[in-house]
């Protein structure tokens, strides 16, 4: 009944004139991290959002009233109101230049692929989502395999290893408690669902995300899910697990039996089957890489500038008020470009290198996003490190990207009206 309230309170919200409430993006927003989740909040109570693209960094355009007006108050977001003459005027100048209008009909209903206990490592994801104040569900293989994503729009995969060779921490991790208790947790997971192997409920589970993504859904991974993902779906037939973690050894012919057409975004790569080696392939861009072995200061990688016009999705996942991002490390830090497949669209390198760091692509009626590295404010994060504090990274642009993502399944196309 509060719910129906607010509703109606905030559809009977008629602007006088034409007003409009401009949430804007660019370098004079106090919490561009909070923005999102207003938008979010106003798409969850019924009322239409119009996300200008390339417009003061990708502004939200909204109806105005007392409650949203109450909203950005408590959220500590910034915003201006706008007359009719000056939406029209803000509409002709997005005609002119590239840019465009999209309209966000629906807040997309959220999933997050992670265990249900407490790792040793946190995630951007989740950080971003509490941040923002945006609602989630978290859903670990169980509930993948028992067919419940298909009531979502939008599943991250938190840090996971879809190889079943628990993250490659095994020569530096195999006594630690923590360690200890993530194979146990996966091996009982294993049991429960029937599978003698982890790897094989892993592969289960990624063959559900895949039919997921296929079906129309939008996949967000970062760090090693992304990798580990495509490599998981290229050994579908064949073991590449040690015997460490499963057992018994590797299929000799491992490498020969890969099928990179299963693939989402990476083919001819070569894994890394020792398990005393903290890589699954050749995928990964590693810590020797140059700017990286500099430090934070010298690591950067650049937002491409797509035509918002021809382009509008990659034109969405990049909109942001700067165009160069600080670097930052993981398990999967980038990904080498020799090894992405033609057919994906990369949205952020490192200038000058073979490092990608932002790429995305369809598959059947979906859509996959992997952006690299583990935490976009915290260039070295370290296993049992504490979880970033965003109230202190509230401009985040790295962040930024990952809350671009949330948005994308509520986008339309939409006319602009001038």
């Amino acid at each position: 009944m509060i719910r129906k309230i607010l509703l109606l309170t905030l559809l009977a919200a008629v602007p006088a004139l034409g007003q409009r409430l401009l949430v804007y993006m660019d370098l004079k927003q106090e919490n561009h991290l909070k923005a999102y989740g207003l938008a979010y909040w106003v798409l969850d109570h019924g009322v239409h959002v119009e996300w200008l693209l390339n417009y003061r960094g990708g502004s939200f355009l909204m109806e105005d009233s007392p409650a949203i007006e109450r909203e950005l108050r408590v959220r500590g977001v910034s915003s201006t109101l706008l007359s009719g003459a000056e939406v029209s005027a803000v509409y002709a100048e997005i005609e002119r230049e590239n840019m465009d209008v999209v309209q966000l009909e629906k807040a997309p209903a959220v999933a997050i692929y992670a265990p249900p206990n407490k790792q040793a490592w946190d995630d951007a994801v989740m950080l971003a989502l509490d941040y923002a104040e945006i609602p989630y569900t978290v859903l670990w293989d169980e509930e993948v395999l028992r067919g419940e994503l298909q009531k979502y729009d939008w599943l991250h995969l938190h840090h996971e290893d879809f190889t079943g060779q628990y993250g490659k921490f095994y020569a530096n991790y195999r006594n630690a408690d923590w360690y200890k208790e993530e194979v146990r947790k996966n091996e009982a997971m294993a049991k429960k669902l029937g599978f003698a192997k982890v790897s094989e409920l892993k592969r289960a589970v990624v063959f559900a995300i895949r039919d997921f993504v296929a079906a129309g859904g939008f996949l967000f991974a970062m760090c090693s899910a992304t990798d580990s993902f495509d490599i998981a779906l290229a050994a579908s037939h064949v073991d590449i697990v040690d015997t460490p973690f499963d057992g018994d050894p590797v299929d000799p012919q491992a490498q020969q039996k890969l099928d990179y057409s299963q693939c989402f975004a990476f083919e001819n790569f070569k894994i890394e089957t020792n398990p005393m080696i903290y890589e699954y392939s050749d995928i990964d861009i590693p810590p020797s890489y140059a700017p990286v072995s500099r430090g934070a200061e010298g690591d950067y990688f650049t937002l491409f500038e797509f035509s918002a016009k021809y382009d509008p999705v990659p034109t969405m996942l990049t909109q942001n008020h700067v165009a160069a991002i600080k670097g930052y490390m993981g398990q999967t830090t980038g990904f080498q470009k020799r090894l992405i497949k033609k057919s994906v669209t990369i949205m952020g390198e490192a200038e000058g290198t073979d490092q990608v760091k932002y790429l995305r692509g369809n598959y059947g009626q979906g859509t996959f996003c992997f952006l690299a590295g583990h935490d976009p404010e915290d260039f070295q994060h370290f296993v049992n490190d504490p979880p970033t504090q965003l109230a202190l990274h509230k401009n985040s642009p790295g962040y930024r990207l990952i809350l671009n993502n949330i948005l994308f399944p509520a986008a339309r196309k939409k006319e602009l009206k001038t």
